[in-house]
């Protein structure tokens, strides 16, 4: 996966917890999760936005 192997992980958690502390640790998994989530469905199509126009002509 990226070239990252279980050392490298370790690292940038431990860069991380160090950062922003223990207490804000678990919001940026969940962040991280959600943006993986969401990204593998938006490659698998599952997940298509609809955009509507609404056009309004302005008379006068």
């Amino acid at each position: 996966m990226f070239g990252f192997g279980l050392p490298e992980l370790i690292i940038v958690a431990v860069i991380l917890l160090v950062v922003a502390g223990p207490s804000k640790l678990p919001q940026f998994g969940q962040a991280l999760g959600s943006s993986i989530r969401g990204f593998k469905k938006a490659m698998n199509g599952e997940d298509v936005v609809q955009i509507n126009e609404k056009s309004e002509k302005k008379e006068g």
